[in-house]
């Protein structure tokens, strides 16, 4: 017979393991814009391409946060814009029994790498739609960019999570 006093689990639904679940995954915004077409198809050479990332995280109710993702890509060849595409994609978490001291790091470290294969399709798919070779963006290290605005901010700056690709 086990003993009830141990383990995380609870008799009448009753648990207190930390739990996290992905409730709704949906675009917010999205936006790809071809200025210079049909011209662009007619261009020589590679663009250079510029990736920014942005995210941050929102309680929307109890135990449920949102966590939003933005990327903004732009090309440019021969000091013509190419292409250039803005999304903001959100998630919305279901987080029970998680530690105050583990949030932050989740939300601002783990749920972006968790959505970021869902934001790399769309971009790709984005870019291939607009007559472009799909734009396969480099996996980012959220945890790096997570601990370096930490140290950012124990040396007096702001806690503002942003990256480049």
């Amino acid at each position: 017979m086990a003993d009830e006093g141990t383990g995380d689990a609870q008799g009448n639904g009753q648990d207190f393991a930390p739990q996290v679940g992905i409730i709704t995954q949906y675009v917010k915004d999205l936006s790809f814009e071809n200025p210079n077409a049909p011209a662009v198809y007619q261009w020589q050479g590679q663009p250079q391409i510029d990736v920014q990332f942005n995210f941050g995280s929102t309680k929307v109710a109890e135990d449920v946060y949102e966590v939003v993702l933005k990327a903004e890509i732009k090309a440019v060849s021969a000091s013509q814009t190419a292409f250039q595409v803005e999304l903001t994609y959100g998630t919305l978490f279901a987080l029970r029994n998680v530690p105050e001291e583990q949030l932050q790091p989740f939300l601002f470290a783990e749920a972006p790498r968790l959505i970021f294969p869902f934001v790399r399709r769309i971009v790709a798919d984005a870019v291939r739609d607009g007559g472009f070779p799909p734009l396969m963006l480099e996996p980012i290290d959220f945890t790096a960019l997570y601990l370096a605005q930490l140290q950012q901010q124990e040396q007096g700056g702001t806690f503002e999570v942003q990256g480049e690709a």
